[in-house]
């Protein structure tokens, strides 16, 4: 449409353009015939009027029209053709300008809009881009979450697994413990019937060899029976496996004896069980060896170590360790019972030393040996422990010696293993530490800790046999000793 209004434009022009030069040529001889007239007519008056006044010529230079032409209404109708004509000229003009400027400005939106299209084309290309992307991501999320749903089925099913295997190691600990109670028992039992055995042959090597009446029998009530071996039947019947372990050794066939013959008992050793090992020494027991002991105010037999050679005598020994044979990271109530071998490494138990220290003043002897060979002692003037309630508070005196006072700073704390953790730390010393102990927080002491072959160990925490005050906490000693013995001179 633009186009078509174009060509008749120019086609108008063209045609105006003609009328147009036609016209003036017209104009222009009109006009010199007009000049020709008027001069024509100048010559003609001043040939008549030159009789009677002076004439003058002036002399004119014709001059063109180059501006505008007036034209009124008294004008020749040519002109006034020629002065429309020039207007419609001029509106066409005007009108082929604005056409001409509007074809330019719809041109510049053409090709704004040429490149809005081009950009709403990239756009939506990479709005596609992006969508794919989105989806894949998306996708890939999805496959993440999954995966750790998956993951977290795996950790659960894990978890699961560990605790059921944590369930079955408990019981074969409770098992194992079971076990090791039973096998201490028996031997405890096996002990005592040794003792037993052991002093019937005494007794019957000292009865004289006299064969019974046969006319005159017995009746078995009237049966010799030694009174140590009453004594010692009597006092362990207080055990009721223990007592029917004792009645199955007793001799069926015991030789008889008149009531009136007797066996001097003047130079008999009492056998037993004793309130402590200095009772024992005094009743002339001065060997070191396994003793059975019963404290005052309980029913509870125990078989103790005895030493009866470390100055002076009389020593219950409660702790030993000396080749690391013996595992002492323990729970409470293997803490509590005692463990280990009593010729050995062993602890007496927590109840064990509760009962003996409470039936008396006792004091603490410790005695260490470093792996050079050196030996050294810290000597507590009192020790005894409160009872479970109390978790087996420890309550030391003053301290004498030459090792240093690693134990004071434990005094008045309670007992802490790694299932029942009493200490004053945030965590758990016995963790740490590697045993069972009066842990403040964390140990100036530890010699219930893990026995380290050569002294100087590497570990993460300290948790060796150490005294801080000797060697420090990272040497871990080779042996270490810790007995008790009656000290009637100091009160609690």
């Amino acid at each position: 449409r633009i186009m078509m209004t174009t060509r008749f434009i120019w086609l108008m022009l063209i045609a105006v353009a003609g009328a147009t030069a036609s016209k003036t040529q017209e104009f222009e001889g009109n006009e010199e015939e007009t000049e020709q007239e008027f001069i024509y007519m100048n010559r003609y008056k001043r040939s008549s009027d030159t009789q009677d006044k002076c004439t003058y010529t002036f002399i004119v230079p014709q001059q063109r029209v180059t501006g505008a032409i007036c034209v009124n209404s008294k004008e020749p109708e040519v002109l006034l053709e020629n002065r429309v004509n020039k207007q419609e000229l001029q509106l066409l003009n005007n009108e082929l300008l604005k056409q001409k400027r509007q074809i330019e400005t719809l041109q510049q939106l053409v090709e704004v809009d040429g490149g809005i299209v081009n950009e709403v084309k990239l756009l939506r290309k990479e709005s596609r881009n992006m969508n794919s992307r989105v989806t894949q991501l998306y996708m890939q999320l999805l496959h993440e979450i999954i995966r750790k749903r998956d993951n977290a089925l795996e950790l659960s099913q894990l978890e699961n697994k560990i605790l059921n295997q944590t369930a079955d190691m408990l019981q074969l600990a409770n098992k194992y413990k079971d076990l090791e109670h039973k096998y201490q028992h028996l031997m405890s039992i096996a002990n005592n019937q040794s003792i037993i055995i052991a002093q019937l042959e005494e007794h019957c090597q000292r009865m004289p060899s006299i064969k019974p009446l046969p006319q005159t029998p017995q009746s078995p009530n009237k049966v010799y029976q030694p009174p140590t071996y009453n004594r010692i039947i009597n006092q362990i019947s207080t055990n009721e496996i223990q007592s029917d372990q004792n009645l199955k050794v007793l001799p069926p066939t015991l030789p008889t004896m008149p009531a009136v013959t007797s066996i001097p008992t003047s130079t008999d050793k009492p056998s037993g069980p004793w309130r402590d090992c200095l009772q024992a020494l005094e009743d002339g027991h001065d060997t070191s060896s396994i003793y059975l002991v019963k404290p005052e105010n309980t029913n509870q037999l125990m078989q103790v170590w005895c030493d009866q050679r470390h100055d002076p005598g009389g020593w219950t020994v409660i702790q030993r360790r000396l080749d690391g044979s013996v595992n002492f990271f323990r729970n409470w109530e293997t803490y509590k019972q005692g463990f280990g071998n009593i010729d050995g490494e062993y602890w007496l138990g927590l109840e064990n030393i509760y009962w003996l220290t409470n039936q008396g003043n006792y004091k603490l002897l410790i005695t260490m040996e470093d792996w050079s060979g050196r030996k050294v002692f810290a000597e507590y003037a009192s020790f005894r422990l409160e009872p479970e309630s109390e978790y087996y508070k420890l309550r030391l005196g003053r301290y004498n010696g030459n090792a240093g006072d690693s134990f004071t700073w434990h005094n008045g704390k309670q007992f802490t293993t790694l299932d029942r953790d009493h200490d004053v730390y945030t965590g758990n010393c016995a963790h740490y530490q590697k045993g069972g102990w009066w842990y403040n927080a964390c140990a100036h002491s530890n010699l219930n800790g893990v026995w380290y072959r050569g002294g100087h160990y590497r570990s993460r925490y300290q948790d060796g046999v150490y005294w801080a005050e000797f060697r420090g906490g990272s040497y871990s000693l080779k042996k270490v000793v810790m007995m008790i013995r009656p000290n009637p001179n100091t009160f609690h």
